[in-house]
C-alpha cells in the first residue's frame, strides 16, 4: 500500500497561495463584469434620453401642423353656411371638394363638418365609399367636449373607417355646429419600424395609442377595471379592442430595466424611458435593447480586471521570490560574517587589552562631552540674564515716557484746577489713570519677559491703542514742536490680538519716529489706518533722513541699533509681539522718510464701540494752559 507523504509547510503556503490568487482572479472577474455592466447601462440611459428627445420633438412637431387647422376652418363663413337648416346643395358640394382639397394638402386623414345634432353635413370623403356624410357621431367625447368648452380632442377608432386616429375638434361660431380634423400616425408609424426603434405612445390611463409594433396597439400598461372597460366600450373609442397587458414584465435589477416577451423569440431584456408630450396627456415610451452592449462591455471588462489581477498577482509573486532570495542571500552573509568572526577572534586575541584602552579613553570623552553641555547651558542662562537686564533698562526707558506725561497732567490739573476748569481738569486725571496703568502693564510685561508670552488673542479696539498710544508720546511732541498726525480711527474698527502690547509697539514705532525727525527743518509724523474685509493696516510715516539701504535688513535684529545709546531690543519686540498676534512688521524707507506698516486680521467690532464713539475724545496733544 502506498502512503501519500504528508505536505511539508513549504508545500502549504504555496497550495495557499495558489488558490488566493484562483479566488482573486474570479472576484476581479466579477467586480470587473459588473462594474462594466453599470458602465454601460449609464451610457445607454444617455443616448436612449437623446434619443427620447427627438421622437417627442418629432410627434409634437407633426401633431401641431394639424392642430391650427380646425380653428382656421371654424372661421370660414361658407362652413357656417352650410351648417345653417336647409343649405344651398351647390354650396355643400363646393365645401366637400374644398374639405378634400384641404385635406390633401395638410396631410389629414379626414375633416369633416356636424351640425349641433352630431350629424355630419360636409365631409372630406364625401366621394368615397366610407363617406361620413349622415353619420351620426354625436355620442363622440370630442363632439360633446367642443360644443361645452369650444375646443375637443380625442384618441379613438373610426367606426367606419376602423382606423385609429386623434381627433381634433373646434366649435363654430354661435355654437352652430362643430368641424373635425382626424389625424392618423401611420407615417410616423412606418418611420419607427424602418429605424428599428420600439415606440409606442399610452393615454393617461396607460393604453396604448400609437406603436411601432402594431400588434401593441390598444393593449394597456397596467389593468383596466370593469367601469373603465364599459365607459370605452359605451364611447366606442376602441372598438373591440381587449385592452391586454403589454407583454413587459419588470425586472429587479432597475426600475427602468424590463423584459419584453409576447413574440416568437425569447423575452429581451431592454431599457424603458418615458417623456410626456406637452400639450397632451399622453407620454413617449422608448425600449431600448441592452443585451448586447451588456454583454459586450461586461466581457471587456471581466478581461480588463483579469488582465489586472493577473499583471499584480504576478508582481506579487515576482516580489514575494525577490524577498525570498533576499532572505536566502542574507542568511548565507551573515554564516559567513559569524565564520570571519570566529577567525577574527582567534587572531586578534593580542588586541584585547588595546580594546580596553580605548573603552577607557571612550568614557573620559563622555564625560568631557557632558561638561561641555553644562557649560554650554550656564553661558546660555548667563546671555538671557544679559538680555533680561538690556530689557530692564528699555523698560525704564518705556516707563520714562508716562512718567513725565503724568507730570505734565499734573502741572497742568494744578492750573486748571485755580483756573475754575473742574471738568477740563477731571479729563486730565482720567488721563493719568490710563497712564498708571500703562505703567503696572509695562512692570507686568518686565515681570513675564523670563517665561514665554502667553499668545493671546481678542478682539481689541484700533481707537483704543491709538488713544493709550498717543498719550505717551503727544507731549514730547508738543514740546519739540513736532506737527504729530494721527486722527483716531473710526470706533468699530478692531483687530485680533493682544491689546496692552499692540499699544507697546505703537508707541516705540511713534519713539522712533521722534527720535528720527528730531532737529529736522519742519519735521511731522502721521499715523494713518488703512481697512479692508480681513486685514487692518497701521502705518507709521516720518520725514526723517530715513535708514541706509545697508543696514536695511539688520532693523529687526536683536542688539541691533544705529543709536548711541539704544538697546537695539525694541524692533526686535515689536516683530515679535505682532507676529504673536497673527500679524506682520515692515518698513519702506527712503530719502524722503520711513514707514513702517503693521498689518493684523480684523475682527469684529466689540458690542460697546457705537457709545465709545460718542464718549470719544481725540488726543493728539497735551491741552495748552
Amino acid at each position: 500500500m502506498i502512503v501519500a507523504a504528508p505536505l511539508s509547510a513549504k508545500d502549504y503556503r504555496r497550495a495557499l497561495v495558489v488558490l488566493a490568487g484562483l479566488a482573486a482572479l474570479l472576484l476581479s472577474g466579477w467586480l470587473g463584469g459588473r462594474v462594466a455592466e453599470r458602465w454601460a447601462l449609464t451610457d445607454l440611459r444617455r443616448s436612449a434620453s437623446s434619443t427620447l428627445g427627438l421622437q417627442v420633438a418629432a410627434l409634437r412637431a407633426e401633431m401641431q401642423a394639424q392642430s391650427s387647422l380646425p380653428l382656421a376652418l371654424a372661421a370660414d363663413p361658407e362652413i357656417a353656411r352650410i351648417v345653417a337648416p336647409a343649405p344651398d346643395p351647390e354650396l355643400v358640394e363646393g365645401v366637400n371638394g374644398r374639405l378634400a382639397q384641404i385635406a390633401e394638402a395638410t396631410g389629414a386623414a379626414v375633416i369633416y363638418v356636424m351640425g349641433t345634432d352630431g350629424v355630419t353635413v360636409a365631409a372630406s370623403n364625401a366621394t368615397s365609399e366610407k363617406s361620413f356624410l349622415g353619420r351620426d357621431y354625436g355620442f363622440r367625447p370630442y363632439f360633446r367636449e367642443s360644443m361645452a368648452t369650444g375646443s375637443g380632442s380625442q384618441f379613438a377608432l373610426g367606426t367606419v373607417s376602423g382606423r385609429p386616429g386623434y381627433y381634433l375638434a373646434r366649435r363654430l361660431p354661435r355654437a352652430a355646429g362643430v368641424v373635425v380634423v382626424k389625424i392618423e400616425f401611420d407615417a410616423i408609424e412606418a418611420a419607427w419600424r424602418t429605424s428599428r426603434e420600439s415606440v409606442f405612445v399610452t393615454d393617461a390611463r396607460g393604453i396604448v395609442l400609437v406603436a411601432s409594433d402594431p400588434a401593441w396597439r390598444f393593449k394597456a400598461l397596467r389593468a383596466i377595471d370593469e367601469a373603465e372597460r364599459k365607459r370605452i366600450r359605451e364611447a366606442l373609442e376602441f372598438g373591440e379592442a381587449t385592452l391586454l397587458p403589454l407583454p413587459l414584465y419588470a425586472d429587479l435589477g432597475a426600475d427602468d430595466l424590463v423584459r419584453v416577451g409576447g413574440s416568437a423569440k425569447p423575452a429581451w431584456p431592454a431599457l424603458m424611458l418615458d417623456a410626456p408630450i406637452p400639450g397632451t396627456e399622453w407620454r413617449l415610451h422608448t425600449l431600448t435593447p441592452i443585451a448586447a452592449a451588456v454583454q459586450r462591455e461586461r466581457a471587456q471588462g471581466r478581461v480588463i480586471a483579469l488582465l489586472t489581477t493577473s499583471l499584480a498577482w504576478a508582481g506579487l509573486a515576482m516580489l514575494m521570490g525577490r524577498r525570498r532570495r533576499m532572505r536566502t542571500r542574507l542568511a548565507e552573509a551573515a554564516a559567513r560574517r559569524e565564520d570571519l568572526e570566529a577567525r577574527v577572534a582567534e587572531r586578534t586575541h593580542a588586541l584585547s587589552d588595546a580594546n580596553r584602552q580605548l573603552l577607557g579613553e571612550i568614557e573620559e570623552r563622555r564625560r568631557a562631552e557632558a561638561e561641555r553641555e553644562r557649560l554650554g547651558r550656564e553661558l546660555a542662562q548667563a546671555g538671557r540674564l544679559a538680555a533680561l537686564g538690556q530689557f530692564a533698562a528699555s523698560m525704564a526707558h518705556e516707563i520714562n515716557q508716562p512718567l513725565a506725561a503724568i507730570r505734565s497732567y499734573a502741572d497742568n490739573t494744578a492750573i486748571l484746577v485755580r483756573r475754575g476748569r473742574v471738568e477740563d481738569a477731571a479729563e486730565n486725571v482720567s488721563a493719568i489713570g490710563r497712564l498708571t496703568e500703562r505703567i503696572g502693564t509695562l512692570t507686568r510685561q518686565l515681570k513675564g519677559f523670563a517665561r514665554r508670552a502667553s499668545g493671546r488673542r481678542e478682539p481689541v479696539r484700533l481707537a483704543d491703542i491709538v488713544r493709550g498710544s498717543l498719550e505717551v508720546v503727544s507731549w514730547r511732541a508738543a514740546q519739540a514742536g513736532i506737527a504729530l498726525d494721527a486722527p483716531l480711527p473710526a470706533p468699530d474698527l478692531a483687530v485680533l490680538g493682544d491689546g496692552p502690547r499692540l499699544e507697546q509697539v505703537v508707541v516705540n514705532l511713534l519713539q522712533n519716529a521722534l527720535d528720527a525727525v528730531t532737529g529736522r527743518p519742519e519735521p511731522w509724523i502721521a499715523l494713518r489706518v488703512e481697512a479692508s474685509e480681513e486685514r487692518i493696516a497701521v502705518e507709521v510715516a516720518d520725514n526723517g533722513p530715513g535708514i541706509p539701504e545697508a543696514v536695511r535688513a539688520q532693523v529687526f535684529d536683536p542688539f541691533f541699533t544705529t543709536k548711541s545709546e539704544g538697546l537695539g531690543l525694541g524692533l526686535a519686540i515689536c516683530r515679535g509681539i505682532v507676529e504673536e498676534c497673527g500679524g506682520t512688521l515692515g518698513l519702506h524707507s527712503g530719502a524722503d522718510g520711513t514707514t513702517f506698516r503693521m498689518e493684523l486680521t480684523r475682527a469684529p467690532a466689540p458690542a460697546d464701540a457705537a457709545q465709545d464713539q460718542r464718549n470719544a475724545k481725540p488726543v493728539g496733544s497735551l491741552e495748552a494752559i
